[in-house]
């Protein structure tokens, strides 16, 4: 069998097997995304079978999945929202980097990886999963709750930070200059800045542009938009995630709706695949040795993002139920933290044990922040009702 043939073959294994689990996940209500994860942690590296046939697209069609993530959760705020958000949570924004950074410098201290190995597991086990959180918000229909614009500005500083310390991060894996490094970073905040600028006055410019009568035209141009701004956010130090997300605030009214309707199918293809890939990636003989240390962190980290977004949706006004819906979705971690470690392993900088601790970690808090996000509500309705529940008399 040819490499052509059996890539299409294993593709429609992928696809056909993503859409039975997708349907498991809608009978017992929660998102899909655990499965999708333990899927593709079965038949990747070590799994049970092996699918290596698919890992050229895999890879693409996963970048793609998180830019048209970002792209829609953009699409649903506009960019003076944003802008307001992010002036009334940048002390959450704060209290959510001291909290869920130093767990993880923490950590490789005790494990004896230095000064390099704590600013590499302070990342790691910072960065919440814009992909995956998106993409549970979209499950349980929670765009419109009152937490989210708090969970989106959480997110949204997070991307900014990461902005600052991935050009930090490269330059002392690489050895380069401190004046190198902060000159990395003024250039990815620059660009954010304007961007940002630009979308808050010129935003209708930009709707305009895109916007047709033609649904296949409007596809191509939404589409070929998004991966040329992504792109080129990525190539000025600036993650493409946050490019396709500040795209999506620029676009708006009518042509936003209209958007949304069209590239959600695409979403949730593309998605479906990032969270496949990352399965695949992950071989599951190198959970075993690390797994005491990875679930302590989980529960650490879980932890202390429950009290970040808790804290943040407090400030707000937001009723005890949105607070804790708000605080289990910033639980999960995903596409930064395996950035992080395979810049760090890749620069030889750190041991190989970082590597398998970071996907240990994120494969635990990427299954369990959905369940968590899933569960989160009626939990803490059943706790309350309880504690209303009048004493009996006897």
């Amino acid at each position: 069998m040819d490499s052509t043939t059996l890539s299409l073959v294993q593709l429609g294994i992928v696809f056909f097997g993503l859409g039975f689990l997708g349907r498991q996940a809608g009978r017992i209500g929660m998102s899909p995304v655990p499965l999708y994860l333990l899927g593709g942690l079965a038949f990747g590296k070590g799994g049970l079978v092996n699918l290596g046939g698919i890992d050229g697209f895999a890879h693409i069609a996963s970048e793609i999945g998180v830019i048209l993530l970002l792209l829609m959760l953009g699409l649903e705020y506009t960019a003076k929202e944003l802008v307001t958000g992010l002036k009334q949570s940048w002390m959450a924004g704060v209290l959510d980097l001291v909290l869920n950074m130093l767990p993880g410098v923490a950590v490789a201290l005790i494990l004896g990886w230095g000064p390099v190995g704590a600013l590499v597991m302070a990342g790691i086990t910072y960065s919440s999963s814009s992909g995956i959180i998106a993409k549970v918000l979209g499950d349980l229909g929670r765009l419109g709750n009152r937490e989210t614009p708090v969970i989106l500005a959480i997110l949204v500083i997070e991307d900014l930070a990461m902005a600052a310390y991935l050009p930090i991060l490269t330059a002392v894996l690489a050895g380069v200059s401190f004046l190198g490094g902060l000159t990395a970073v003024g250039i990815s905040l620059a660009v954010i800045t304007l961007v940002l600028l630009g979308a808050l006055r010129y935003g209708h410019m930009v709707s305009t542009v895109l916007d047709s009568p033609d649904r296949e035209s409007f596809l191509l141009k939404l589409l070929g938009a998004a991966l040329l701004v992504a792109g080129v956010a990525s190539a000025l130090q600036v993650s493409a995630a946050v490019g396709a997300f500040l795209l999506g605030i620029a676009i708006s009214g009518g042509t936003a709706e209209n958007a949304a309707r069209v590239l959600e199918p695409l979403r949730d293809l593309f998605a479906a695949m990032f969270f496949v890939l990352f399965g695949l990636n992950t071989d599951p003989h190198t959970i075993p040795p690390v797994l005491g240390f990875a679930l302590l962190l989980a529960l650490v980290t879980t932890i202390t993002k429950v009290v970040t977004g808790w804290w943040a949706a407090s400030r707000q006004g937001i009723g005890i139920p949105g607070r804790a819906r708000a605080g289990a979705a910033l639980i999960a971690r995903g596409e930064f933290s395996i950035v992080i470690a395979g810049l760090a392993v890749a620069s030889g900088a750190v041991p190989v044990e970082l590597a398998a601790l970071a996907t240990t970690y994120v494969l635990i808090m990427a299954v369990s922040g959905p369940i968590a996000a899933r569960y989160v509500e009626p939990l803490v309705r059943l706790i309350q009702g309880k504690k209303q529940e009048p004493e009996p008399i006897f």
